[in-house]
């Protein structure tokens, strides 16, 4: 059995993401990102397939994708709310990090599996930037889903697709902690 760490515990027991509109500077520089991202590959990956990768978004590419993102919204023919706060995480970042889930053949590997593991990654990510006491938050949206952004702006792949965008920063305050779910009610005990 690996040894108790009551901090590690603690900090899962508490921990709450920051909104991403709440993150400034300064943001984590190259070296601490990249011990983030190593943190992050530790995930639980079955057959050790690795079925994600990440694409570093730093502030001088920010204007460039909002402005995609307002041209691919009105091209969709969007609510001009929807474009905007698409184009929001962009408009205020300073870094993010988008996980892409990257699907590998595998005869023993289920892609459902190498989904869930790209999602674990994001997780992943975002608890190792709160317990290094950086803001950070997990944002998708539209943009998110949209075959043509991912590979028009990203270059994603058809066999890859946007898990998640996690902002990374100095946040500017800190949000009440919200409603937790009341585990009794989603949770059954089987005993025999």
């Amino acid at each position: 059995m690996p040894d108790p760490n009551p901090a590690a515990l603690d900090f899962l027991m508490t921990r709450r993401s920051r909104p991403a509109k709440t993150l400034t500077t300064p943001v984590p520089d190259k070296a601490t990102l990249e011990t983030l991202l190593v943190a992050a590959g530790r995930t639980p990956d079955h057959g050790k397939l690795e079925p994600w990768r990440f694409i570093v978004l730093t502030a001088g590419v920010m204007p460039r994708l909002a402005e995609a993102t307002q041209t691919r919204g009105v091209a969709l023919g969007l609510d001009p709310d929807q474009i905007t706060k698409g184009r929001s995480q962009f408009d205020q970042g300073n870094l993010a990090v988008v996980v892409v889930e990257v699907q590998k053949p595998s005869e023993k590997i289920p892609t459902l599996e190498q989904t869930y593991s790209a999602g674990a990654v994001c997780l992943a990510l975002l608890n190792a930037a709160l317990a290094s006491g950086w803001g950070a938050n997990w944002l998708s949206g539209w943009i998110s889903h949209d075959r043509v952004f991912m590979r028009d702006t990203l270059g994603l792949g058809d066999h890859e697709r946007i898990a998640g965008l996690i902002h990374i920063g100095t946040e500017t305050s800190t949000p009440p902690d919200r409603p937790r779910p009341e585990l009794s009610s989603i949770t059954t005990w089987v005993d025999t």
